[in-house]
């Protein structure tokens, strides 16, 4: 029963997030609200699922504590704050008003050259208004401030040793159900190898996702973030998609070594032990 309300409650979690651009934006059509509706309940029906399975299949570390946690918030934040910025003019408040004008400040400062916010504003078609260019810059500049202040929540996390969790076991298995144990080579050697490539792509990702944006406008009609759920959504994702790398890989980092620390305390166990004195049969 303790896992089943845990799992309905986040599923409920994950519907809330789906929904909530869609719920505070104005101006939203029916059919645009039907569709949110129908991935909200996809979305709530997966999570329902994965956590009440005895092995998840898809969601990682299911029981580590606060991996997931901090991916969850980070996104309802970044999707919460940026759909207040979306709403500002239509709808202003005085957190909204404050929230836009920090964001503003944090974009002023972030739009230097080769940057990711200023590629990301570059990659858009020309001819937007300049409106929607200074809010798409003040948007990703925060975005891209509570991206970095969640890697090191999770980094600080990791050092002062409350991820992974001293107390409890570590199952690898389970936490990683979309890893193969038995594929390839030595399975720390994978681990590290996986983590420097998710840490190496999700460094690269913020600077090549503008690329691949402006290059897509060759083939199929281009993306400028003028719609409210495009620019909350788009924006978000541009944010939480190479964070979520970067903390798949520190955490594959992490399991890999407590799976050396675990074979050097079972050598050590075994070398302690006498062996028995040998016979003519053995």
């Amino acid at each position: 029963m303790t896992q089943l309300s845990g799992a309905i409650f986040r599923a409920f979690l994950v519907a809330v997030l789906v929904a909530l651009p869609a719920l505070m934006l104005p101006d939203v059509s029916g059919d645009t609200a039907q569709i949110v509706t129908l991935l909200a309940l996809v979305a709530g029906a997966v999570v329902l699922a994965e956590y009440t399975a005895s092995c998840p299949g898809l969601i990682e570390f299911r029981d580590a504590h606060p991996y997931n946690r901090l991916r969850y918030i980070l996104l309802f934040f970044l999707v919460l704050m940026l759909t207040i910025i979306a709403r500002v003019d239509l709808m202003p408040t005085r957190f909204g008003v404050t929230l836009n004008a920090f964001a503003m400040t944090l974009g002023q400062g972030l739009d230097f050259a080769y940057s990711p916010v200023r590629m990301l504003v570059q990659s858009l078609p020309p001819g937007l208004a300049d409106g929607h260019l200074l809010a798409v810059r003040a948007g990703a500049a925060l975005a891209l401030v509570m991206a970095a202040l969640s890697i090191s929540a999770f980094l600080l996390a990791i050092v002062v040793g409350y991820w992974p969790g001293r107390r409890n076991a570590f199952n690898v298995w389970i936490n990683l159900p979309t890893f193969d144990p038995t594929a390839g080579q030595d399975v720390v050697q994978r681990l590290e190898r996986d983590a420097l490539v998710n840490i190496a792509l999700g460094i690269v990702l913020p600077f090549l996702l503008p690329v691949f944006l402006r290059l897509s406008t060759l083939l199929i009609q281009p993306v400028t973030l003028e719609s409210p759920l495009a620019f909350v959504w788009g924006i978000a994702l541009w944010a939480f998609v190479p964070v979520n790398l970067v903390m798949r890989g520190i955490a594959m980092q992490q399991v890999a070594r407590l799976i050396r620390e675990k074979r050097r305390q079972v050598a050590e166990s075994e070398e302690a032990i006498p062996r028995p004195q040998s016979s003519v049969y053995s």
